[in-house]
């Protein structure tokens, strides 16, 4: 029986880490191209068999995983997370669980966990929610001032976009994302010249300010995942080299107690060889 250590060395090979990224990306494409009608009128048979095909080496991959690493699979989230994936594209497709069959694509996302430096990427987005709580609070905050003065100020103007404050919670949202900001704008202005003051304090404090708080607590968490993984991989390179350092210590204690022995062993006298007779000159 192959032992959980050779499992192990295996799937934490880089050849075969490349073969699962390998798979993936073909079983994406393979997905995407059961979308089109007319690559499926002439094609379906063999993507339907490449799509079983990647979804069983899924499945040998996670149950070598889940051999190797035995309890400790359950207590990554990555491998959770693998494990639901692929999981839901076993269920039948049939009756009521119809609808899971477009859940498929999912397994798309173990690029997540296959990619370290993706994953290094998506926990630091996740890292970073908690901070992004507080600046949501801030810009709905933002948002919802500005709606009551927009409304208040250019409700009898523009009814259409303003009259209400769910329309100028709608169109403001608009603006601060860019898209129709100018327009509106224009159109204020030509019945309100100042209204141009209300929409750049209102752009510069939600998209230049607020807005880029989000870059800011994004970027700071996944540099912090980047640095933590970084120390994580130093302290275990240390440990190795002290792993070594130690059993070269072992190696010359015991070469040194050999020593000690050979030392204490009475040796035998030296035999002095009889010389040669010299030639008579």
């Amino acid at each position: 029986m192959i032992s959980r250590t050779a499992v192990r060395a295996l799937v934490e090979h880089p050849r075969f880490q490349q073969v699962v990224i390998a798979v993936i990306v073909v079983n994406a494409i393979t997905l995407g191209l059961q979308t089109s009608r007319s690559v499926v009128a002439e094609h379906g048979e063999l993507l339907d068999t490449a799509d079983q095909a990647a979804l069983a080496f899924f499945v040998v991959e996670l149950s070598m995983r889940f051999y190797a690493y035995g309890r400790d699979f359950f207590r990554d989230p990555w491998s959770l997370f693998d494990l639901v994936v692929v999981a839901i594209a076993l269920v039948p497709a049939t009756g009521p669980f119809a609808v899971l069959r477009t859940l498929r694509v999912l397994r798309v996302l173990r690029l997540f966990t296959a990619i370290p430096a993706m994953r290094r990427v998506v926990g630091g987005l996740l890292s970073s929610l908690p901070g992004m709580a507080s600046i949501v609070v801030l810009l709905s905050l933002v948002l919802y001032v500005a709606g009551v003065l927009a409304t208040t100020l250019f409700g009898g103007v523009r009814p259409d976009v303003f009259g209400s404050l769910d329309s100028s919670l709608f169109t403001l949202f608009q603006v601060m994302i860019g898209e129709t900001g100018m327009e509106v704008a224009r159109d204020l202005m030509a019945a309100e010249p100042l209204a141009w003051i209300f929409f750049v304090v209102y752009i510069v404090v939600s998209s230049f300010a607020v807005l880029n708080l989000f870059i800011g607590v994004i970027v700071s968490s996944v540099e912090s995942e980047f640095t933590r993984d970084q120390f994580a991989a130093e302290e275990q390179r240390d440990a190795e080299e002290a792993v070594v350092v130690e059993n070269i210590l072992d190696e010359i204690r015991s070469l040194r107690a050999e020593v000690a022995a050979l030392r204490g062993i009475d040796l035998p006298q030296q035999v002095t060889l009889p010389t040669a007779p010299r030639a008579r000159e």
